[in-house]
């Protein structure tokens, strides 16, 4: 083997590649900013429920760890119902995620590559939906959930979210990009139908934006107050958010139980982003750049 060929080898696959840019001090100084702005309120959080609200009520306010943090967990765990209340929000959020997923997949490809009547009107009554405040839509939904006998029942929850119009576009903008249409075409000559289309061409080039779907919706399910604070009930299948507004409630409500809660409710969250943070980034990387 001669000795370019031999340095060739050693350099590995990426020696040709384009050597990424250092960041200067005021780039590390931004990072650090931004990064203790984002922390600071989980961390003031865990700081408020391991006090006692009394504490919390004087001046200056507490920045360090208190002795209660065990008592008001176990407080806020049975005086909310936390352990059904976690239960039942990830079934709703898994619920709405795969939902999201899945027909904002099927939708986005309808109208990014298959050729029908009236395409463009429906795309826009698609888009002219994220224009409608979503509180305009609260008084027929809650009627038609109760006509339905839905009412505090988790599908009066999960059925009104398994459709985005953003997951429709970002879908269908993804899709664009990642499946050109001579590949369709081929599939077609084939002999392949839609449904095999679908499952063999369009899901795979559609995985790294579904990922990120996923985790946007089932963040945003698992956060949502507004509908499942009128459709749901703390005694009957309540959610995280549902049970959080029983433990606030009381002429003198306990803020560090409260604080409590909203730790509980937030560490399934940071435990799904630290096992699929990594494909998520590698997801939104991989849309943001042109083939």
């Amino acid at each position: 083997m001669s000795g370019r060929a031999r340095r060739g080898r050693d350099r590995g696959p990426d020696a040709g590649a384009e050597p990424y840019e250092r960041g200067g001090w005021g780039t590390y100084l931004l990072l650090g900013l931004f990064t203790a702005v984002s922390v600071f309120p989980l961390l003031w959080t865990a700081v408020a429920a391991s006090r006692t609200s009394g504490r919390l009520a004087q001046s200056p306010p507490p920045f360090r760890f208190g002795r209660n943090l065990g008592r008001n967990l176990s407080v806020a765990w049975d005086e909310g119902g936390m352990g059904e209340a976690l239960a039942n929000t990830a079934v709703v959020a898994g619920s709405v995620a795969l939902g999201t997923v899945l027909f904002s997949t099927l939708a986005g490809f309808a109208f990014a590559r298959l050729r029908f009547r009236f395409r463009g009107p429906l795309l826009l009554l698609v888009g002219a939906t994220l224009l409608v405040p979503p509180q305009l839509g609260v008084v027929p939904l809650y009627l038609l959930i109760a006509r339905l006998g839905w009412t505090d029942q988790l599908q009066s929850v999960v059925l009104p979210s398994l459709v985005s119009a953003f997951g429709v576009f970002y879908m269908r903008q993804h899709l664009l990009r990642a499946l050109p249409p001579e590949l369709l075409e081929a599939a077609r000559m084939d002999g392949a139908g839609t449904l095999r289309v679908v499952w063999h061409l369009v899901l795979p080039a559609a995985r790294p934006a579904m990922a990120v779907l996923g985790m946007l919706s089932f963040v945003a399910a698992w956060n949502d107050f507004f509908w499942p604070v009128l459709a749901l009930t703390q005694t009957g299948n309540p959610t995280v958010q549902v049970a959080l507004t029983g433990l606030g409630r009381g002429y003198v409500p306990d803020t560090s139980v409260v604080m409590a809660g909203a730790l509980l409710g937030t560490l399934p969250l940071l435990v799904v982003l630290a096992l699929f943070g990594r494909q998520i980034v590698g997801g939104v990387m991989r849309g943001a750049v042109k083939g």
